[in-house]
Protein backbone atom coordinates (compact mmCIF):
# COMPACT_ATOMS: atom_id res chain seq x y z
CA UNK A 1 0.00 0.00 0.00
CA UNK A 2 1.15 3.47 -0.87
CA UNK A 3 1.97 5.28 1.71
CA UNK A 4 -0.12 8.33 1.94
CA UNK A 5 2.11 10.86 3.11
CA UNK A 6 3.92 10.31 -0.29
CA UNK A 7 1.32 10.15 -2.42
CA UNK A 8 -0.05 13.61 -0.91
CA UNK A 9 3.08 15.20 -1.72
CA UNK A 10 3.88 13.60 -5.20
CA UNK A 11 -0.15 14.75 -6.55
CA UNK A 12 0.58 18.02 -5.01
CA UNK A 13 4.15 18.46 -7.20
CA UNK A 14 2.28 16.90 -10.23
CA UNK A 15 -0.95 19.58 -10.00
CA UNK A 16 2.26 22.26 -9.96
CA UNK A 17 3.83 20.66 -13.13
CA UNK A 18 0.63 21.09 -14.55
CA UNK A 19 0.49 24.58 -13.82
CA UNK A 20 4.17 24.81 -15.07
CA UNK A 21 3.38 23.48 -18.38
CA UNK A 22 0.44 25.33 -18.98
CA UNK A 23 2.05 28.69 -18.69
CA UNK A 24 4.62 27.50 -20.72
CA UNK A 25 1.74 26.50 -23.20
CA UNK A 26 1.28 30.47 -23.12
CA UNK A 27 4.46 31.74 -24.63
CA UNK A 28 5.33 28.50 -26.87
CA UNK A 29 3.65 26.57 -29.27
CA UNK A 30 4.17 23.03 -27.22
CA UNK A 31 2.68 19.47 -27.21
CA UNK A 32 0.26 20.24 -24.29
CA UNK A 33 -1.91 17.41 -24.54
CA UNK A 34 0.91 14.27 -24.54
CA UNK A 35 2.61 16.54 -21.74
CA UNK A 36 -0.73 16.78 -19.58
CA UNK A 37 -1.40 12.96 -20.42
CA UNK A 38 1.93 11.80 -18.75
CA UNK A 39 2.75 14.23 -15.82
CA UNK A 40 1.69 12.22 -12.94
CA UNK A 41 3.33 9.15 -13.87
CA UNK A 42 6.42 11.23 -15.22
CA UNK A 43 6.25 12.87 -11.33
CA UNK A 44 6.51 9.56 -9.67
CA UNK A 45 9.14 8.43 -11.92
CA UNK A 46 11.38 11.31 -11.25
CA UNK A 47 10.58 12.31 -7.75
CA UNK A 48 9.91 9.54 -6.39
CA UNK A 49 11.45 5.77 -7.38
CA UNK A 50 14.43 7.16 -10.06
CA UNK A 51 18.33 7.10 -8.26
CA UNK A 52 20.04 9.95 -9.40
CA UNK A 53 23.22 11.93 -8.54
CA UNK A 54 22.66 15.64 -9.07
CA UNK A 55 26.18 16.38 -8.84
CA UNK A 56 27.09 14.00 -11.58
CA UNK A 57 24.97 12.82 -14.15
CA UNK A 58 26.59 10.22 -15.19
CA UNK A 59 27.09 8.55 -12.13
CA UNK A 60 27.50 4.83 -13.03
CA UNK A 61 24.74 3.84 -10.65
CA UNK A 62 22.25 6.32 -11.71
CA UNK A 63 18.78 4.71 -12.80
CA UNK A 64 18.31 6.22 -16.87
CA UNK A 65 15.04 7.62 -18.05
CA UNK A 66 14.51 7.65 -21.92
CA UNK A 67 11.63 9.77 -23.62
CA UNK A 68 10.36 8.01 -26.18
CA UNK A 69 7.64 10.13 -26.96
CA UNK A 70 10.01 13.59 -27.69
CA UNK A 71 7.85 15.75 -28.70
CA UNK A 72 6.12 15.70 -24.85
CA UNK A 73 9.86 17.20 -23.97
CA UNK A 74 7.96 19.81 -22.39
CA UNK A 75 6.76 17.39 -19.20
CA UNK A 76 10.02 16.16 -19.01
CA UNK A 77 12.31 19.07 -18.77
CA UNK A 78 9.89 20.42 -15.64
CA UNK A 79 10.82 16.66 -14.44
CA UNK A 80 14.26 17.54 -14.29
CA UNK A 81 13.44 20.80 -13.21
CA UNK A 82 11.57 19.66 -10.07
CA UNK A 83 13.98 16.82 -9.46
CA UNK A 84 17.03 19.10 -9.69
CA UNK A 85 18.53 18.63 -12.35
CA UNK A 86 17.79 22.16 -14.04
CA UNK A 87 16.22 25.81 -13.47
CA UNK A 88 13.20 26.49 -14.26
CA UNK A 89 13.88 29.91 -15.38
CA UNK A 90 15.82 28.84 -18.24
CA UNK A 91 13.06 26.73 -19.38
CA UNK A 92 10.49 29.30 -19.73
CA UNK A 93 13.03 32.04 -21.04
CA UNK A 94 14.70 29.45 -23.90
CA UNK A 95 12.63 26.83 -24.41
CA UNK A 96 12.31 26.02 -28.54
CA UNK A 97 15.15 28.59 -29.31
CA UNK A 98 18.21 28.25 -31.28
CA UNK A 99 21.44 26.66 -29.23
CA UNK A 100 19.09 26.27 -26.18
CA UNK A 101 19.05 23.14 -23.53
CA UNK A 102 15.41 22.78 -23.82
CA UNK A 103 14.42 22.14 -27.67
CA UNK A 104 11.04 21.47 -28.81
CA UNK A 105 12.46 17.61 -28.90
CA UNK A 106 15.48 16.42 -26.69
CA UNK A 107 19.14 16.93 -27.48
CA UNK A 108 21.67 14.72 -25.39
CA UNK A 109 24.31 17.05 -27.40
CA UNK A 110 22.40 20.68 -25.59
CA UNK A 111 21.73 18.81 -22.21
CA UNK A 112 24.11 16.40 -21.20
CA UNK A 113 21.77 15.44 -18.39
CA UNK A 114 19.38 13.50 -21.08
CA UNK A 115 20.31 9.95 -21.94
CA UNK A 116 19.35 10.06 -25.45
CA UNK A 117 18.50 12.37 -28.39
CA UNK A 118 14.60 11.79 -29.08
CA UNK A 119 12.05 13.20 -31.44
CA UNK A 120 11.66 10.32 -34.15
CA UNK A 121 8.75 7.88 -32.62
CA UNK A 122 9.93 3.97 -32.06
CA UNK A 123 13.39 4.34 -30.97
CA UNK A 124 13.51 4.45 -27.08
CA UNK A 125 12.52 0.94 -26.73
CA UNK A 126 15.44 -0.57 -28.15
CA UNK A 127 17.86 2.18 -26.85
CA UNK A 128 16.79 0.93 -23.70
CA UNK A 129 17.09 -2.51 -24.33
CA UNK A 130 20.71 -2.05 -25.08
CA UNK A 131 21.26 -0.25 -22.53
CA UNK A 132 19.41 -2.49 -19.87
CA UNK A 133 21.64 -5.49 -21.79
CA UNK A 134 24.66 -3.51 -20.76
CA UNK A 135 23.95 -3.48 -17.40
CA UNK A 136 23.05 -6.76 -16.80
CA UNK A 137 26.20 -7.72 -18.70
CA UNK A 138 28.10 -5.59 -16.41
CA UNK A 139 25.89 -6.93 -13.56
CA UNK A 140 25.09 -3.65 -12.91
CA UNK A 141 22.47 -2.67 -10.33
CA UNK A 142 19.81 0.00 -12.06
CA UNK A 143 16.67 0.08 -14.07
CA UNK A 144 16.33 1.65 -17.52
CA UNK A 145 12.89 3.43 -17.64
CA UNK A 146 10.88 4.20 -20.98
CA UNK A 147 8.06 6.25 -21.51
CA UNK A 148 6.05 5.65 -24.94
CA UNK A 149 3.44 7.24 -26.14
CA UNK A 150 0.21 4.38 -27.02
CA UNK A 151 0.22 5.10 -31.06
CA UNK A 152 4.02 4.91 -31.32
CA UNK A 153 3.27 1.32 -30.34
CA UNK A 154 2.09 0.66 -33.85
CA UNK A 155 6.06 1.02 -35.19
CA UNK A 156 7.39 -2.38 -35.51
CA UNK A 157 10.55 -1.59 -33.69
CA UNK A 158 8.56 -1.30 -30.60
CA UNK A 159 7.62 -5.23 -30.76
CA UNK A 160 10.94 -6.03 -31.87
CA UNK A 161 12.89 -4.20 -28.93
CA UNK A 162 9.67 -6.08 -27.14
CA UNK A 163 10.74 -9.27 -27.92
CA UNK A 164 14.65 -8.92 -27.22
CA UNK A 165 14.32 -7.51 -24.13
CA UNK A 166 11.84 -10.91 -23.13
CA UNK A 167 14.66 -12.85 -24.55
CA UNK A 168 17.59 -11.61 -22.76
CA UNK A 169 15.54 -11.53 -19.89
CA UNK A 170 16.19 -7.85 -19.00
CA UNK A 171 13.93 -7.40 -15.74
CA UNK A 172 16.13 -3.79 -14.97
CA UNK A 173 14.00 -2.77 -17.71
CA UNK A 174 10.74 -0.63 -17.32
CA UNK A 175 8.25 0.56 -20.03
CA UNK A 176 5.93 2.85 -19.17
CA UNK A 177 2.57 3.63 -21.89
CA UNK A 178 0.83 6.86 -21.76
CA UNK A 179 -1.74 5.01 -23.14
CA UNK A 180 -3.90 7.95 -23.59
CA UNK A 181 -5.94 6.15 -27.16
CA UNK A 182 -5.52 9.05 -28.80
CA UNK A 183 -2.65 9.53 -31.91
CA UNK A 184 -2.12 12.73 -33.33
CA UNK A 185 -5.14 13.30 -35.08
CA UNK A 186 -7.67 10.45 -34.04
CA UNK A 187 -8.22 7.62 -31.28
CA UNK A 188 -5.44 4.71 -31.78
CA UNK A 189 -8.67 2.47 -31.83
CA UNK A 190 -10.40 3.62 -35.04
CA UNK A 191 -9.62 2.95 -38.57
CA UNK A 192 -8.57 6.43 -38.98
CA UNK A 193 -5.36 5.86 -37.14
CA UNK A 194 -4.75 2.77 -39.84
CA UNK A 195 -3.45 0.05 -36.87
CA UNK A 196 -5.93 -0.81 -34.04
CA UNK A 197 -3.98 -2.08 -30.73
CA UNK A 198 -6.09 -3.35 -28.53
CA UNK A 199 -6.07 -6.30 -27.05
CA UNK A 200 -2.95 -4.20 -25.96
CA UNK A 201 -2.09 -5.48 -22.78
CA UNK A 202 -2.11 -9.63 -23.60
CA UNK A 203 0.06 -8.02 -26.89
CA UNK A 204 2.65 -7.29 -24.09
CA UNK A 205 2.06 -10.62 -22.22
CA UNK A 206 2.77 -12.63 -25.35
CA UNK A 207 5.73 -10.79 -25.57
CA UNK A 208 6.80 -12.32 -22.61
CA UNK A 209 6.41 -8.86 -20.04
CA UNK A 210 5.39 -8.75 -16.64
CA UNK A 211 2.30 -6.28 -17.52
CA UNK A 212 0.76 -4.01 -15.06
CA UNK A 213 -2.67 -1.85 -16.09
CA UNK A 214 -3.13 1.19 -13.80
CA UNK A 215 -4.74 4.64 -13.95
CA UNK A 216 -2.25 6.85 -14.77
CA UNK A 217 -3.43 9.52 -12.73
CA UNK A 218 -4.29 7.77 -9.65
CA UNK A 219 -1.23 8.50 -7.57
CA UNK A 220 -1.81 5.85 -5.66
CA UNK A 221 -1.65 3.05 -8.05
CA UNK A 222 1.34 4.53 -9.38
CA UNK A 223 3.16 4.46 -6.76
CA UNK A 224 2.31 1.06 -5.68
CA UNK A 225 3.46 -0.20 -9.21
CA UNK A 226 6.95 1.45 -8.75
CA UNK A 227 7.17 -0.01 -5.54
CA UNK A 228 6.23 -3.81 -6.61
CA UNK A 229 8.40 -3.56 -9.57
CA UNK A 230 10.74 -6.86 -10.01
CA UNK A 231 14.48 -6.56 -8.56
CA UNK A 232 16.72 -5.24 -10.99
CA UNK A 233 18.91 -8.56 -11.12
CA UNK A 234 15.25 -10.20 -12.10
CA UNK A 235 14.26 -11.88 -15.66
CA UNK A 236 11.14 -10.43 -17.32
CA UNK A 237 11.05 -6.89 -18.37
CA UNK A 238 8.15 -4.70 -17.24
CA UNK A 239 5.74 -2.90 -18.88
CA UNK A 240 2.96 -0.51 -16.72
CA UNK A 241 -0.10 0.47 -18.88
CA UNK A 242 -1.55 3.66 -17.19
CA UNK A 243 -4.56 4.37 -19.10
CA UNK A 244 -4.63 8.34 -19.13
CA UNK A 245 -6.42 11.37 -20.76
CA UNK A 246 -4.86 13.43 -23.18
CA UNK A 247 -4.73 17.25 -22.02
CA UNK A 248 -5.68 16.01 -18.28
CA UNK A 249 -6.56 18.87 -16.33
CA UNK A 250 -7.66 21.19 -18.64
CA UNK A 251 -10.85 20.53 -19.30
CA UNK A 252 -11.91 22.63 -22.96
CA UNK A 253 -8.71 20.47 -24.72
CA UNK A 254 -8.79 17.04 -22.89
CA UNK A 255 -9.26 14.43 -25.53
CA UNK A 256 -9.47 17.05 -28.33
CA UNK A 257 -7.63 16.14 -31.06
CA UNK A 258 -6.99 19.78 -32.12
CA UNK A 259 -5.09 20.01 -28.83
CA UNK A 260 -2.43 17.65 -29.64
CA UNK A 261 -0.12 20.66 -29.80
CA UNK A 262 -0.90 24.20 -29.58
CA UNK A 263 0.03 27.83 -27.19
CA UNK A 264 -3.28 29.76 -25.29
CA UNK A 265 -4.20 33.09 -25.37
CA UNK A 266 -4.79 34.74 -22.15
CA UNK A 267 -7.98 34.08 -22.26
CA UNK A 268 -7.14 30.53 -22.81
CA UNK A 269 -4.47 30.78 -20.19
CA UNK A 270 -7.05 32.19 -17.35
CA UNK A 271 -9.13 29.30 -17.86
CA UNK A 272 -6.68 26.43 -18.13
CA UNK A 273 -5.69 27.99 -14.64
CA UNK A 274 -9.14 28.01 -13.62
CA UNK A 275 -10.07 24.18 -14.40
CA UNK A 276 -6.47 22.94 -13.14
CA UNK A 277 -7.32 24.47 -9.86
CA UNK A 278 -11.21 22.87 -9.57
CA UNK A 279 -9.42 19.55 -10.39
CA UNK A 280 -6.69 20.60 -7.79
CA UNK A 281 -9.54 20.88 -5.25
CA UNK A 282 -11.80 17.75 -6.12
CA UNK A 283 -8.92 15.49 -5.90
CA UNK A 284 -6.56 16.47 -3.57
Amino acid sequence: MADANIVKRLKEQAFEMRKMIVKLASQADIHIGGDLSMTDMMTAIYMYKMRKDLSDVKWEGRDRFLLSKGHAAACLYFSMAMAGYDELDEIYDTYGKYGSRYGAHPCKKQNPALEMSSGSLGHALALGTGMALAGKLKDEKHYVFVMLGDAECAEGSVWEAALSASHYKLGNLVAFVDRNKMSLSAPTETSVNGMRLEPFADKWAAFGWNVKVIDGHNMEEIVDALDNLPAEDSDVPTVIIGNTVKGKGVDFIENVASWHAGMFNEEQLKAAYESLEKTRQEEL
